[in-house]
């Protein structure tokens, strides 16, 4: 019996498991059998019953049509379009195929594009079993193999027998030969039980393939290629190992970690600073009392880098090999093959060409192949080719008497087995003639490889890097020239009088100072702030169910401007639901009815009746959840049976989630988990304790399915449910419901005409917001067989006889809802400037229902079709896709082109896919999401990061935490720039006024300011928690500036501030601590060293107060803001004070510093702190006039400066015609001319301004341009770029192609300019 209750649409997807009853495997769980198992057996023969989900017979020639399948004539649909690698026959040539007559590549063709006539070339399936020495029936031969088999030896790949109770599952021995038969023999004490399902194998006397008209040597092993081991065929056709991509060693990553321009220009300054430290520390006399650690700085830099490299590198390997187990956990499967007539599960990776493998429902096809037999089998192509319909499998000789039959071929139907593709329904086998990278995914996989772009951040700071390194540069440079001069007036003028060691010694020192300078302003920090906010983002995202594959696509997502996403499974639950309906006529109940007011009709709509009073004024409201408080008990066990009774679905439990879910037809499923939320009695004991008398199975026809049970008393009744249209016709009656009625029996009332106005609008009200509408309806008879009805048995009573006179009981409403969370989700991404647009396969309708529902169709969006939107002109569609908000009936190549025209206009894009044809608009995009539990391998392999939910608000976590990293980086170069200016400004001031060449800090000094604080900076600010305030902005564009007005006006305000105290108290600290000039050069030594002291612990206690002051980016004040819940920022606030303490206190000689009383560390303390009221009146200060100095200045940007000319633009199409008939001309004349250099640079040069013709001499050539574009066929184009979409091609007319096509939201004003340009096109919806 067949198991699909469809109602209102047939479903496709619904037939993965024949047929829907439970299957007892001796114990008393219900079972469902395994998509794993083999009920596809010719060698075998069980005794009991055979019970067959299907009457199998030889599968009918579809007449409808031709299908491109069937030939290389279109063979592959919308395949041809596909942007995948062609199969290069050129790769064959320096392959030696030994004892095979046809090459791999070659071979591989024949499914890329799908082509009859070539396998016609190689003698059908005959031939092609021939050259690949294998057999129909029996596979590989025992030689090929090379030993005996034991598909005992294999069992490690079939689920272990303890853990699954379905039949076939497991380690037991057969009940025929050998290991042949995967069934356990029924025992003679089971005869009552139901029986297995076994459907005879293929070329059975019923299996549903045709007769196959074999030679006379096709079984025989007379050919060499029947010869060919294992290895051989490894050897020529190569390994079925799906290509993972070369994951690269930590040294590798370390290696490419290093590259990183910041880190080279660092590795140049460590170099120098440790050779010009050994120099001074080894190779100069010092002074009595100071220890050699000039080379330190060197070393410290040195393990800056080496910090920095490790972090990355290990954070990358860390991840890659998370995505690798990932991935190796997916790949882990068996496949089902015949070897020597031995029937066998083997590991995917053993799969060799010439094996015949077998196919079963849910699986997803290993290999590329040719089928040979098998009966009904259907394959879902869409997530390889893009082909939306299932594909029918026929035999090689079927699909050539198809060719040859009326109407030119067979529609939607081949031979051919792609690789990746999902079988939906049927049995069968075939012979794998292409493994590995050689096949359709394989290629696929394969031309996915390719390096990651730089982020628009890597960009951003590798310009920095530069920039820093040339001003770095350049300072030193002018030190070095400053302190130059004035070392040649001394060494002219003898003052002051040196031996020439000193002399030389001098210069040494110059060199030293201007390269430490360089080394200053190198922000050693960088590098280590921004792997450190992506380590510490990636792994809380990991938390978040998103699985970050490249660290760049992090911070990335932070400025995502647009997102494109899926429908089903990331929007939507991918699970049918009872969302809304009608308990009789009155009570509307709702699913989260606070949320989805619009479900339900039940209060008049206003303006509907002008007098003002109700319709249907019995009407009612209630949630889902108050059902069982509204409805009677004796209602609730009505409905109860009418959907437990009358259905075939079952629950079992998920292997994968190992949760119990229910398996069977989409609408059955929803209604039984409607039954179990509602805490209704077990549908199994219901089910069971029912005596059926009569079923009749769901039909396309009748829409609908029924069952008949008998009552006490010799009386029966009639579950019914289907489509709500055609059954409530047929009802005469409808229950009584009234709130909170404690009745034991139920109530029912006629259907009047105002009834059944209800119903017919309720209907209407649920199918507009595209909801699957299912009756459920009983009737009862007072004997059975009914009085009147001629029958010959009690249990074949006509349809037409039972379906009348029906009361109705319900009418559900069923959809895949949305996700929770989802409307919250698109609000967040709206709020942070985020545009979300849907595409999706499905039908329009559906689409904007599930579009209006989520709010992603707002005013002034369009909505617009796949085949539409492919046929736009440039400009049409640089028009249309900043306003598309949904595509339905979308191809994986609309999406690419989308990702594209969006990319092309500034968008920084994110995308969602879970098929193998989402590959390239994953790739395409600036950020590809894959599904991690709905995805395929080759779209995990194509995205940057993984939604291990699958759900639509994990993307809104991404643009968060991107944001967040951002931030982090933002404001760790607020902080570290501001320092470094100071740095560079103090070195570069107190080295040109000292005369010993000297700077106010020390080596030592800058070491612990340069490096240790800004490791720890970079730490403290990198681990700024995400907060749902950072989607309170909009994103940055990719041409906004690394450094915002903000943070300019902080830099400059702080660097100034620390620049004027440090050269304030060097020069005129001693007076200002009320210090004289003493005689006694202990005392003055003394003396300095405080002041010098002084000096470095302003200097340090500035940065630390403003570490504190750059938490913040913006004018807010509050720059205290979740400061306490980052442990890591207080913590390395306060070792950063506690180790300054101790520098003071104990550092000594090594920093040059001196113990300090209570009135310096006040003063350092005072003006550090005063680091934070000049960050908040610098916040004070307006940006908008410091903004249009910068502008001036050209620190900034102008952002209202836009690109003037565009290359696609033209004219007019007479130029058009012009410019092609001259290009042409150039081509077909003087090639050895042409080929010069000279003329290609002459020709793509752009005119100098003072050749360019002159304006009034462009004018006199206008009329006869015009004249002669209107000869050509131009006229002026209206304003509306789709006034004509087809151009002057009449047989395209624009009503055809634009009728319906595309839709603008209803609250669009009339004055928007969408309106105005496309309205009079568009249909208002």
């Amino acid at each position: 019996m067949e198991g699909s209750t469809e109602g209102t649409e047939p479903d496709s997807h619904s037939i993965n498991l024949q047929p829907l009853t439970p299957q007892h495997t001796g114990g008393d769980a219900s079972t469902l059998m395994s998509p794993t198992q083999t009920h596809y057996d010719g060698a075998s023969d069980v005794d009991g019953t055979t019970m067959r989900s299907h009457s199998i017979t030889r599968p009918k020639l579809d007449e409808d049509g031709a299908h491109s399948g069937s030939g290389g004539k279109g063979g592959d649909g919308e395949a041809a379009d596909e942007p995948r690698p062609p199969v290069d026959l050129a790769q064959d040539e320096g392959i030696d195929p030994g004892v095979f007559p046809i090459k791999p590549y070659r071979l591989a063709s024949l499914v890329d594009p799908k082509s009859l006539d070539l396998l016609r070339e190689f003698g059908g399936i005959t031939g092609l079993l021939r050259a690949l020495g294998t057999h129909r029936k029996r596979g590989l031969s025992a030689k090929a193999l090379g030993k005996a088999v034991d598909a005992s030896n294999h069992a490690s790949f079939a689920a272990p027998a303890d853990k699954d109770g379905r039949p076939g599952v497991g380690t037991e021995p057969g009940a025929g030969a050998g290991a042949s038969q995967l069934h356990d023999r029924l025992s003679e004490g089971s005869a009552g039980e139901v029986p297995k399902l076994v459907v005879t194998g293929p070329g059975g006397e019923d299996g549903g393939g045709s007769p196959i008209e074999e030679p006379v040597d096709d079984d025989g092993e007379d050919g060499p290629t029947y010869q060919a081991d294992l290895h051989e065929r490894r050897r020529v056709y190569g390994e079925n190992t799906l290509p993972t991509r070369k994951t690269k060693s930590l040294l590798q990553l370390m290696w490419l970690a290093l590259k990183d321009k910041v880190l080279v220009l660092l590795s140049i300054a460590a170099v120098v600073s440790l050779a010009l430290g050994f120099f001074q520390d080894f190779g100069t006399p010092r002074p009595e009392g100071e220890p050699p650690v000039d080379w330190v700085e060197g070393v410290a830099i040195m393990v800056a880098i080496l910090i920095v490299v490790m972090v990355g590198s290990i954070n990358d390997w860390q991840k890659e090999r998370q995505f690798q187990t990932l991935n190796e956990k997916k790949e882990e499967r068996g496949v089902k093959v015949i070897r020597d007539g031995v029937e066998m599960i083997i590991d995917i990776k053993e799969v060799v060409v010439g094996d015949v493998a077998l196919v079963e429902p849910g699986e997803i096809v290993p290999c590329d192949g040719i089928f040979i037999s098998g009966h009904n089998v259907k394959c879902d192509e869409s997530n390889t080719t893009g082909e939306s319909d299932a594909i029918k499998k026929l035999s090689y000789e079927d699909c050539v008497r198809g060719e040859g039959a009326e109407g030119g071929g067979l529609k939607h139907t081949d031979c051919f087995m792609i690789s990746g593709s999902k079988v939906l329904e049927g049995y069968g086998s075939y012979v794998v003639i292409a493994v590995g990278t050689r096949s359709f995914n394989g290629r696929i996989m394969m031309a996915l490889r390719g390096d990651a772009e730089s982020t628009p951040l890597q960009i951003k700071l590798n310009n920095l890097a530069e920039l820093i390194a040339t001003l770095g540069s350049a300072a030193g440079l002018i030190l070095f020239t400053a302190l130059m001069i004035r070392f040649f007036v001394q060494l002219g003028t003898h003052n002051p009088n040196r031996t020439p060691s000193q002399w030389g010694l001098a210069f040494v020192q110059i060199l030293i100072i201007s390269v430490t300078l360089v080394v200053v302003a190198v922000p050693e920090g960088l590098p280590l702030a921004v792997t450190l906010a992506l380590a510490f983002a990636t792994k809380r995202m990991t938390k978040e169910n998103l699985l970050v594959r490249t660290l760049g696509s992090c911070e990335t997502m932070a400025n995502a401007s647009v997102i494109c996403t899926d429908k089903t499974g990331t929007l939507t639950q991918n699970v049918m639901t009872v969302v809304a309906g009608s308990v009789g006529i009155h009570c509307k109940f709702v699913h989260r009815l606070e949320e989805n007011m619009a479900r339900t009709n039940a209060d008049e709509e206003p303006g509907v009746r002008p007098s003002g009073a109700q319709k249907h004024a019995q009407d009612f409201s209630i949630d889902q959840e108050q059902l069982n408080s509204t409805l009677s008990p004796a209602i609730q066990d009505l409905f109860n049976k009418a959907i437990a009774i009358n259905s075939t679905a079952f629950e079992d439990v998920d292997p994968e989630t190992e949760q119990k879910v229910f398996v069977g037809s989409k609408t059955e499923t929803a209604l039984l988990k409607f039954a179990k939320e509602n805490g209704w009695a077990d549908y199994k004991e219901t089910r069971e304790s029912a005596d059926i008398v009569q079923m009749i199975p769901f039909s396309s026809e009748r829409k609908a399915m029924g069952v008949v049970v008998r009552l006490p008393g010799g009386r029966a009744r009639i579950y019914l449910k289907g489509a709500s249209e055609i059954l409530t016709k047929n009802c005469t009656r409808h229950i009584v419901v009234e709130r909170g009625s404690a009745d034991n029996d139920v109530q029912t009332r006629e259907l009047d005409e105002l009834a059944r106005d209800n119903i017919s609008r309720t209907i209407i009200f649920y199918a507009n917001q595209t909801l699957r509408t299912i009756a459920v309806c009983y009737r009862d008879f007072e004997s059975w067989p009914p009085p009147g009805v001629q029958t010959d048995s009690e249990d074949e009573v006509p349809y037409g006889d039972l379906a009348r006179d029906l009361t109705l009981i319900a009418i559900t409403g069923i959809e895949d809802p949305l996700r929770p969370g989802v409307r919250d989700a698109v609000a967040d991404c709206h709020k942070a400037g985020v545009t979300v647009k849907m595409c999706t396969g499905d039908n329009v309708l559906t689409a904007r229902s599930i579009a209006l529902q989520c709010g992603i169709y707002t005013a002034g969006g369009i909505i617009m079709e796949g085949p539409i939107f492919r046929q736009l002109e440039r400009q049409d569609l640089l028009d249309v896709v900043p306003r598309l908000q949904v595509l339905a009936r979308s191809s994986p190549e609309d999406k690419k082109l989308l990702v594209e025209t969006l990319r092309s206009l500034g968008e920084i894009v994110g995308v969602t896919g879970d098929g193998t044809n989402d590959g390239p608009a994953l790739k395409t995009a600036d950020v590809g999401f894959s599904m991690g539990i709905a995805g395929t391998e080759v779209a995990k392999e194509a995205s940057d990061i993984i939604l291990m939910d699958d759900n639509f608000a994990s993307i809104v976590k991404a643009i968060m935490w991107g944001r967040c990293v951002n931030d982090a980086v933002r404001k760790f170069l607020q902080f570290q720039i501001s320092a470094n200016i100071t740095a560079v400004l103090i070195t570069f001031i107190s080295a040109v006024a000292s005369t010993e060449e000297e700077s106010v800090l020390s080596a030592v000094q800058l070491l612990w300011i340069n490096i240790i604080m800004d490791t720890f900076a970079a730490l403290a600010l990198a681990t700024d928690p995400a907060t749902p305030q950072l989607l309170d902005r909009q994103p940055d564009k990719k041409t906004a500036p690394l450094f915002s007005v903000d943070m300019y006006k902080q830099i400059i305000g702080q660097s100034a501030y620390q620049t004027a105290i440090t050269l304030i108290f060097h020069f005129l600290g001693a007076r200002i601590l009320g210090q004289h000039h003493s005689d006694d050069s202990a005392t003055q030594k003394h003396n300095d060293a405080i002041v010098q002291t002084l000096v470095f612990n302003i200097f340090v206690l500035a940065q630390i107060f403003n570490s504190v002051n750059s938490r913040r980016l913006d004018n807010h004040l509050n720059i205290f803001e979740g400061i306490t819940k980052n442990y890591y920022f207080m913590g390395i606030t306060l070792i950063e004070v506690a180790v300054q303490i101790l520098i003071v206190f104990v550092g000594g000689a090594a920093f040059q510093v001196t113990r300090i009383g209570g009135r310096e560390w006040g003063i350092a303390v005072a003006l550090g702190f005063v680091a934070l009221p000049i960050g908040a009146l610098v916040r004070c200060i307006p940006n908008g006039p410091v903004e249009r100095l910068f502008i001036k200045l050209r620190i900034m940007p102008n952002p209202e400066v836009l690109p003037t000319t565009s290359p696609e633009a033209d004219w007019n199409s007479a130029i058009k015609l012009v410019r092609d008939n001259l290009s042409t001309f150039s081509h077909v004349r003087g090639g050895r001319m042409r080929a010069s250099s000279y003329v290609g640079k002459s020709r793509n040069a752009n005119l100098a301004p003072e050749s360019r013709v002159a304006l009034p001499s462009i004018m006199t050539m206008v009329p006869t341009l015009i004249a002669s574009s209107i000869g050509a066929g131009w006229a002026p184009q209206s304003p509306s770029g789709l006034s004509n979409p087809a151009q002057f091609d009449p047989s395209k007319s624009s009503a055809a192609l634009w009728e319906g096509k595309i839709q603008i939201h209803p609250d669009t004003k009339p004055d928007d300019p969408i309106m105005q340009r496309w309205g009079p096109i568009a249909r208002m919806t």
